[in-house]
């Protein structure tokens, strides 16, 4: 595990691409692709690393998010519409553990603070896998928010993956 907030690049790609194997639209071959790198990178990092990787996402979506409806007519609140949307959508994930919603809170609300999210989420020791399970759907949740609100189905997906292309295309 690594401090202070920062996570490995191959954790965060895994952690998108636990996105990815949810989401309805990736296609089959794909979302084989998606699980193999995702156990790639719990083989060589840790579950506990692309954990934190999820809230990583879960923070720069929110952040997105609230800076990308800045000043709009019908903008979410982040305290009074966004978390709370967010939080209502969990049941459906039949997966789900209530008990987990605390602490996926607590990370959204650090996020619409302009907070670490990774640095705050460490302060409570390791994520367990109920709770990253939770944070996965919150990812989820917060992509398919992104694409409703602008329109665009995977559109978050499509940026997601040409910036990981992008930070690959850097470590060549």
């Amino acid at each position: 595990m690594t401090n202070e907030g920062v996570v490995v690049d191959e954790a965060i790609r895994a952690a998108w691409d636990s996105y990815r194997v949810l989401e309805k639209r990736t296609p089959a071959e794909e979302r084989q692709e998606a699980r193999r790198r995702i156990g790639a990178a719990v083989e060589a990092y840790g579950r506990e690393e692309v954990s934190r990787g999820t809230v990583f996402l879960v923070g720069v979506l929110t952040g997105y998010l609230i800076a990308e409806q800045a000043g709009g007519e019908n903008r979410l609140d982040p305290l009074g519409d966004l978390i709370p949307a967010v939080i209502r959508r969990l049941p459906a994930f039949e997966t789900a553990d209530p008990a987990q919603v605390p602490m996926v809170t607590g990370v959204l609300m650090a996020a619409a603070m302009g907070m670490d999210t990774v640095a705050w989420r460490d302060g409570y020791g390791p994520v367990p896998p109920e709770e990253a399970l939770v944070h996965g759907f919150v990812l989820w949740t917060l992509a398919d928010l992104f694409d409703s609100l602008i329109g665009r189905p995977g559109a978050i997906d499509r940026m997601m993956r040409e910036t990981f292309d992008a930070m690959a295309a850097e470590h060549r």
